[in-house]
């Protein structure tokens, strides 16, 4: 499919939304440079995720301005913000809403009102939501995969756009409620804040400890960012990328025919369909914010750490090596040939595509 063709797919009027999309992406990231010092990655794989409908794990240790973060991306886009610190002893209710019996003053009548919990806002922190017992979490998976909350015998709608963030903190497991893989894969990504270089680190000691004040303008409305998922959806995929993304996914199958041996030795389970589904979702989305109208492998590739690391469960030879879910994936990377026709070429992938 020529380059032309492909623009020609979306229209006139979705390249013009493209442009402004890679318009908007700079001056969101130009907005949080005022506040957030470094973490542009971050900021893009968050991007990504909201505009692919989908979630995130964000894990890091403490003070790296994760929260921070987080409130100024939905302050950027003109989106309303809620944080919930998740504890031991929290409750569905507490993050759903409860019903309250309240007297109606003109009639004397008493009757049950819903009163909305936290989770009734456009961008949502989980903050540290392995520290919350299984059944609120449960809640929480809920209103990200239905976008309601179930309270008595009613369902109440979420507000559109509905983006989770839930953090966790790598260190002080002590006491805590990892979430089991079933419910990581629901998180589209899964992403790494790390600590910052030198240079950065010396710019966040000179802003947080001297009186600056940043006002920030919003980018984007809610409205806005609804039409942009819709545009995401319509971006085309030709099947030389799928067959990349499927040859990526598949690879980390242990048992399959095809699989190379570090993955027999390294990993116990792989990645399902989930994986392959938002590596593709989350490609178009990285295709319009860098101003393309199609999904190159580069994409995929650029995506396939945050959407596999928490998909591949290592085993203990792999623990006992050092080696870990980002080591694994990048070993894959460099062993999947991306150019079109090298994959029905080799051997090892024609039993791939064959299973």
């Amino acid at each position: 499919m020529s380059e032309t063709a492909k623009q020609q797919d979306l229209g006139q009027q979705d390249m013009e939304a493209i442009r402004k999309l890679g318009d908007a992406f700079k001056e969101i990231k130009s907005q949080l440079s005022k506040v957030i010092v470094g973490q542009d990655k971050v900021i893009e794989e968050l991007l990504i995720a909201l505009f692919s409908r989908g979630h995130c794990i964000l894990e890091g240790v403490p003070g790296l301005a994760k929260t921070l973060m987080i409130s100024t991306l939905s302050n950027c886009l003109s989106l309303s913000f809620s944080r919930i610190q998740f504890t031991p002893d929290l409750m569905p209710s507490d993050i759903t809403g409860t019903e309250v019996i309240e007297e109606n003053r003109s009639t004397g009548v008493r009757e049950f009102k819903f009163i909305e919990g936290p989770l009734f806002a456009n961008v949502i922190l989980a903050d540290e939501i392995n520290r919350t017992p299984p059944k609120t979490q449960a809640a929480l998976l809920e209103a990200m995969q239905e976008r309601q909350v179930t309270v008595g015998r009613v369902r109440h709608r979420l507000s559109d756009p509905f983006f989770v963030l839930a953090t966790q903190n790598p260190i002080e497991q002590e006491g805590t409620y990892p979430l089991p893989e079933a419910q990581q894969d629901r998180f589209m990504f899964k992403v790494f804040v790390r600590y910052p270089s030198f240079q950065e680190e010396f710019e966040i000691a000179r802003r947080t400890t001297t009186i600056i004040s940043e006002e920030l303008k919003p980018v984007l409305t809610g409205e806005q960012i609804l039409e942009l998922q819709q545009l995401v959806r319509r971006v085309p995929v030709t099947d030389h990328v799928i067959n990349y993304t499927l040859a990526l996914v598949r690879q980390t199958r242990v048992g399959e025919p095809g699989v190379p041996k570090f993955v027999r030795d390294w990993l116990s389970w792989g990645a399902g369909p989930r994986a392959v589904q938002n590596l593709i979702i989350g490609a178009k989305a990285r295709a319009l914010l860098y101003g393309r109208a199609h999904v190159q492998c580069e994409d995929i590739q650029a995506l396939a750490f945050p959407v596999l690391r928490h998909r591949i469960l290592t085993n203990f030879t792999a623990a006992s090596e050092g080696i870990t879910s980002d080591t694994v994936i990048d070993k894959l990377l460099k062993e999947t040939p991306s150019r079109e026709g090298e994959l029905q070429k080799d051997e090892r992938f024609k039993k791939i595509f064959a299973s």
